[in-house]
Protein backbone atom coordinates (compact mmCIF):
# COMPACT_ATOMS: atom_id res chain seq x y z
CA UNK A 1 0.00 0.00 0.00
CA UNK A 2 1.55 3.11 -1.33
CA UNK A 3 1.71 6.05 1.21
CA UNK A 4 -0.56 9.30 -0.20
CA UNK A 5 -0.73 12.57 -0.04
CA UNK A 6 -3.64 14.05 1.12
CA UNK A 7 -5.88 16.39 -0.45
CA UNK A 8 -6.19 19.84 1.78
CA UNK A 9 -9.43 19.94 3.34
CA UNK A 10 -10.34 23.37 2.37
CA UNK A 11 -9.51 25.57 -1.10
CA UNK A 12 -5.74 26.51 -0.96
CA UNK A 13 -6.70 30.28 -0.79
CA UNK A 14 -9.10 29.67 2.36
CA UNK A 15 -6.06 30.61 5.11
CA UNK A 16 -5.40 33.81 3.59
CA UNK A 17 -4.48 36.40 5.42
CA UNK A 18 -3.06 33.98 7.97
CA UNK A 19 -1.28 31.54 5.44
CA UNK A 20 -1.27 32.50 1.92
CA UNK A 21 -1.69 30.35 -0.88
CA UNK A 22 1.81 30.31 -2.04
CA UNK A 23 2.73 28.86 1.15
CA UNK A 24 0.18 26.42 1.58
CA UNK A 25 0.66 25.40 -1.69
CA UNK A 26 4.57 25.20 -1.09
CA UNK A 27 4.46 23.52 2.08
CA UNK A 28 1.71 20.69 1.16
CA UNK A 29 2.31 20.02 -2.11
CA UNK A 30 5.85 20.17 -2.09
CA UNK A 31 7.16 19.72 1.74
CA UNK A 32 4.46 17.07 2.87
CA UNK A 33 4.14 15.55 -0.29
CA UNK A 34 8.43 14.76 -0.20
CA UNK A 35 7.96 13.32 3.19
CA UNK A 36 5.46 10.67 1.44
CA UNK A 37 7.83 10.23 -1.62
CA UNK A 38 10.65 9.79 1.04
CA UNK A 39 8.70 6.86 3.06
CA UNK A 40 7.43 5.11 0.02
CA UNK A 41 11.05 5.20 -1.37
CA UNK A 42 12.32 3.57 2.20
CA UNK A 43 9.39 0.99 2.87
CA UNK A 44 9.82 -0.17 -1.23
CA UNK A 45 10.95 -4.11 -1.03
CA UNK A 46 10.53 -3.90 2.84
CA UNK A 47 7.99 -6.31 4.96
CA UNK A 48 6.72 -2.58 5.61
CA UNK A 49 6.08 -1.80 1.64
CA UNK A 50 1.95 -2.86 2.16
CA UNK A 51 1.72 -1.38 5.53
CA UNK A 52 -0.88 1.45 6.35
CA UNK A 53 0.79 4.57 7.71
CA UNK A 54 0.60 4.17 11.33
CA UNK A 55 2.06 0.74 11.08
CA UNK A 56 4.94 2.22 9.93
CA UNK A 57 5.57 4.42 12.06
CA UNK A 58 4.65 2.03 15.24
CA UNK A 59 7.48 -0.47 13.71
CA UNK A 60 9.93 1.76 13.28
CA UNK A 61 9.88 4.15 16.07
CA UNK A 62 11.98 2.07 18.11
CA UNK A 63 14.42 0.58 15.70
CA UNK A 64 17.78 2.83 15.59
CA UNK A 65 18.19 1.14 11.84
CA UNK A 66 14.65 2.63 10.80
CA UNK A 67 15.46 6.47 11.87
CA UNK A 68 15.04 7.91 8.64
CA UNK A 69 11.90 5.93 8.17
CA UNK A 70 10.06 6.90 11.22
CA UNK A 71 11.19 10.43 10.69
CA UNK A 72 9.67 11.22 7.44
CA UNK A 73 6.94 8.66 8.13
CA UNK A 74 6.08 10.59 11.48
CA UNK A 75 6.24 13.70 9.27
CA UNK A 76 3.32 12.35 6.87
CA UNK A 77 1.21 11.56 9.71
CA UNK A 78 2.04 15.21 11.92
CA UNK A 79 0.98 17.15 8.36
CA UNK A 80 -1.90 14.96 7.76
CA UNK A 81 -2.93 15.93 11.23
CA UNK A 82 -1.86 19.73 10.95
CA UNK A 83 -4.07 20.59 8.06
CA UNK A 84 -6.91 19.38 9.91
CA UNK A 85 -6.24 21.59 12.87
CA UNK A 86 -7.04 24.71 10.97
CA UNK A 87 -9.94 25.59 9.16
CA UNK A 88 -11.42 28.81 7.70
CA UNK A 89 -12.25 31.51 10.49
CA UNK A 90 -11.08 29.48 12.59
CA UNK A 91 -8.53 29.94 15.88
CA UNK A 92 -8.75 32.61 18.91
CA UNK A 93 -8.91 31.61 22.32
CA UNK A 94 -10.76 28.15 23.54
CA UNK A 95 -14.04 28.52 25.28
CA UNK A 96 -15.52 25.75 28.01
CA UNK A 97 -13.45 22.80 29.59
CA UNK A 98 -10.06 23.98 27.41
CA UNK A 99 -10.12 27.42 28.38
CA UNK A 100 -10.46 26.31 32.40
CA UNK A 101 -7.42 23.69 31.67
CA UNK A 102 -5.16 26.21 30.12
CA UNK A 103 -6.03 29.10 32.75
CA UNK A 104 -5.10 26.29 35.76
CA UNK A 105 -2.16 24.97 34.01
CA UNK A 106 -0.62 28.26 32.68
CA UNK A 107 -2.37 31.06 34.35
CA UNK A 108 -3.81 32.82 30.78
CA UNK A 109 -3.86 32.10 27.28
CA UNK A 110 -1.31 34.15 26.62
CA UNK A 111 0.39 32.89 28.53
CA UNK A 112 -0.13 29.36 27.00
CA UNK A 113 0.53 31.00 23.92
CA UNK A 114 4.07 32.01 24.93
CA UNK A 115 4.92 28.68 26.16
CA UNK A 116 3.61 26.52 23.20
CA UNK A 117 5.62 28.70 20.84
CA UNK A 118 8.99 28.50 22.73
CA UNK A 119 8.18 24.99 23.49
CA UNK A 120 7.73 24.18 19.79
CA UNK A 121 10.17 26.45 18.45
CA UNK A 122 12.87 23.74 19.80
CA UNK A 123 10.91 20.95 18.48
CA UNK A 124 12.18 18.87 15.48
CA UNK A 125 9.01 18.89 13.27
CA UNK A 126 7.56 21.71 15.55
CA UNK A 127 5.88 19.20 17.49
CA UNK A 128 4.34 22.01 20.05
CA UNK A 129 2.53 19.64 21.87
CA UNK A 130 5.59 17.43 22.62
CA UNK A 131 7.49 21.08 23.43
CA UNK A 132 4.94 21.36 26.36
CA UNK A 133 5.69 17.71 28.00
CA UNK A 134 9.04 18.43 28.25
CA UNK A 135 8.26 21.22 30.27
CA UNK A 136 6.77 19.54 32.70
CA UNK A 137 3.42 20.13 31.40
CA UNK A 138 2.42 16.85 30.08
CA UNK A 139 -0.92 17.62 27.40
CA UNK A 140 -4.17 15.68 29.05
Amino acid sequence: MAITLIDLPYPKEALEPHISSRTLDFHHGKHHNAYVVNTNNLIKGTDLENADLETIIRKSATDPAKAGLFNNAAQVWNHAFYWQCMKPGGGGAPTGAVAKKIDAEFGSYAAFVEAFKTAGATQFGKCCFCGLCRLGRPVS
